[in-house]
């Protein structure tokens, strides 16, 4: 693969990129570039951190870099997630791992490694540590507090001192584990940045490169992003076909409009990427099936009012089932993945 190749499927993966230029050269001079992303096991999974994640490793590994999952139980129960209950944390995390597993996360070869923020900071205490301490002892607390958003925090909220301690330590996260770049999404930009700053208070040429994906909006009006406490605001990773239907049916999707449209954008980020063509079918008498290849051909039927929504939504719904599928099968034919959902499903979703 040429290096224009790599850095095209590369940069495909992020909204933002900062810097190009780092990111080029970083592609020619290193065969096997580490990428890093970190999840709080917080909940049930919703279909961006499953499919558009599985998407985006794909598409890494496809180009030659390493990609390190970081498993943040600590750092889910430093923001008092599942009410602090780490052992519940941790059951969390085992049923994330069995859902990239099972929707089609490339895992073959090694490219993949999923680590547990626990494990791996007891295991090398010397050197996270300090670090954490170095970034907090140059950091003054309003420029900690502005990373909030990563926590799913705002400034205005009345934060706890371990939530003070989080940015700190997940900027310390980059350099503990030796990240070339930092593929999170748009929400962790403010912690990401700190990480390029602290380069330059250190004078570290080398600095994490910021590929930062789309965040999905939620499906409803409004809803700037998903959200775990809201069922009816996101498809969640093992919901049966009928859920998906009814969810779908529901969802906001204005005629005419494709900007802020829930629909589309689960077409533009979910289906094209999956499939490469997102099919529509319809009767003769309302224009006969279509099959899409590019989002810009949807969006101008779309906008033109050619495309309707009662043709979105069950294409849309078909699609989304289709690759689910392997998810239900494998939660309903395992017996350990199928305990490890029951379990989650019994936990209370803390904010």
């Amino acid at each position: 693969m040429s290096l224009e190749e790599r850095f095209r499927i590369v940069r495909s993966v992020g909204e933002e990129c900062i810097q190009e230029d780092e990111l080029l050269n970083l592609l020619e001079k290193k065969p096997q570039p580490v990428c890093y992303d970190g999840f709080e096991p917080s909940g049930r999974m919703h279909i961006a951190q499953g499919v558009m994640k599985a998407i985006n490793v794909n598409k890494l590994t496809s180009a030659g870099c390493k990609v390190k999952i970081w498993i943040a139980d600590w750092f889910a129960q430093l923001n008092n997630k599942m009410g602090g209950d780490l052992k519940k944390i941790k059951v969390v995390g085992e049923y994330l791992i069995e859902i990239w597993k099972a929707v089609g996360m490339n895992l073959e070869g090694g490219q993949v490694e999923f680590l547990w923020s626990s494990d791996e900071i007891n295991s090398r205490a010397n050197e996270y540590w300090p670090l954490v301490m170095d970034i907090a002892r140059r950091n003054k607390l309003p420029r900690i507090v502005r990373c909030c958003q990563i926590m799913g925090r705002n400034e205005q909220d009345e934060l706890t001192a371990a939530q003070i301690f989080y940015p700190c330590m997940q900027c310390a996260d980059i350099f503990f584990l030796k990240a070339d770049i930092c593929q999170l999404g748009m929400d962790q930009r403010k912690v990401n940045v700190l990480a390029r700053e602290y380069c330059d208070d250190i004078k570290r040429k080398n600095k994490p490169i910021i590929l930062s994906h789309h965040m999905l909006p939620g499906l409803q009006q409004g809803q700037e992003k998903m959200s775990k406490s809201d069922p009816s605001s996101s498809i969640y990773m093992e919901d049966e076909e009928a859920e998906v239907n009814l969810k779908i049916r529901k969802a906001y999707c204005p005629p005419q409009i494709a900007a802020g449209n829930p629909c589309l954008e689960y077409i533009k980020y979910i289906i094209l990427p999956w499939f490469n063509e997102f099919k529509v079918e319809r009767s003769p008498q309302n224009g006969g099936d279509k099959i899409y290849k590019t989002f810009e051909e949807l969006a101008v039927d779309y906008e033109s009012g050619e495309l309707h929504p009662g043709d979105v939504k069950p294409a849309l719904a078909k699609s989304l089932n289709k690759i689910l599928q392997p998810v239900r099968d494998h939660f309903k034919n395992d017996a350990n993945a199928r305990e490890l959902l029951r379990r989650v499903k019994s936990y209370k979703v803390t904010k």
